[in-house]
């Protein structure tokens, strides 16, 4: 065999090698969530413009593998540890405290963001909001404080009302959420009851307990599970002719009545970013805990006509955005 097709062989040979160690070069991102992936299909869409601002497209030059609990929260902590066995260069942990938990549980050396709406100090995530210390960082829109301002601005809509409630999913963190609301409540001189969801068939269930005890308007706290059910939610609202209030533009978007709360999908787009900086060599311990800037209050008038409710001005001219 002659040298130049001998040399032309060999190099034939060791291109696949090549190609294999170059893919296996390519930084991995864990992506764990606690919920299923249609509902937040937009919001992954914003997580990968955040990567891309930072100069990861995903298959080009970084891959993200995805772990959905579909809102088995105790597989949370065995999705974790997988994505922990297999060594990916940073685990992602967006939109709720379990999932972040669970995956600081699982590992202490690779990185790790998060985002979510609780306290990350008081849930033992970060030493503190600027200096987290450790391996995690992440965003935080304290979206469980703002659960008695979505009291207030129902209170507002209709001041005559005597029965309110909240429904809330059935965390270890769900006190927190019911301190607040219940804060809210004494501020306006109301008492509000108190309803749990675990599961899809938990929400159907609460909202049959809600109306048959003659509850005149809700407010739903946040979390993935709800998230996932906003089209159930809000049909059951209207259904039930139920005044109701929720964490997102999301739920307005589907029909719910209102929402005030942070905007999930910059939430999503700045956690990308962390995530993308983390990758480029910086620390989590470095890299301080955000708070959620943008806040958005929605009135669905569409809805509010249904319901037979006329918005007030001063509402309406709150508003972030009108749905007609």
């Amino acid at each position: 065999m002659r040298r130049r097709e001998f040399i032309t062989l060999l190099g034939a040979a060791a291109w696949p090698l090549a190609a294999g160690a170059q893919q296996q070069a390519m930084p991995v991102v864990g992506f764990l969530y606690e919920g299923s992936p249609k509902p937040i299909a937009h919001l992954v869409a914003a997580f990968r413009e955040g990567l891309m601002e930072t100069g990861y497209v995903e298959g080009q030059n970084v891959a993200i593998e995805f772990r959905w609990a579909h809102n088995e929260i105790d597989r949370l902590p065995e999705l974790a540890a997988d994505l922990a066995r297999r060594r990916v260069a940073v685990i992602v942990a967006p939109g709720s405290t379990g999932a972040a938990l669970a995956a600081k549980a699982a590992t202490t050396s690779i990185p790790i963001v998060f985002s979510m709406g609780g306290d990350p100090v008081q849930a033992g995530l970060v030493a503190s909001l600027n200096r987290p210390g450790g391996n995690i960082t992440g965003i935080s829109s304290m979206n469980r404080e703002l659960s008695s301002k979505r009291l207030g601005l129902l209170h507002e809509l209709m001041p005559k009302a005597e029965r309110f409630a909240v429904l809330v999913i059935n965390t270890s963190f769900r006190e927190l959420l019911v301190q607040d609301v219940q804060a809210g409540a004494s501020t306006i001189g109301r008492q509000i009851e108190v309803f749990y969801a675990s599961t899809n068939r938990d929400i159907a269930a609460a909202f049959a307990s809600i109306v048959q005890k003659g509850i005149e308007a809700l407010v739903l706290t946040p979390g993935p599970l709800f998230n996932n059910n906003r089209v159930q939610l809000a049909t059951l609202a209207a259904r039930h002719l139920l005044p109701t209030i929720y964490s997102s533009r999301e739920f307005a978007e589907a029909g719910g009545l209102m929402s005030y709360g942070p905007s999930i999908t910059e939430e999503f787009r700045q956690t990308g970013i962390y995530s993308g900086r983390v990758l480029k060599g910086e620390k989590p311990a470095d890299l301080p805990v955000m708070r959620a800037i943008k806040f958005e209050f929605i009135i669905n008038l569409q809805t509010a006509r249904a319901l037979g409710l006329e918005i007030p001005p001063t509402l309406l001219a709150r508003a972030d955005e009108v749905i007609e």
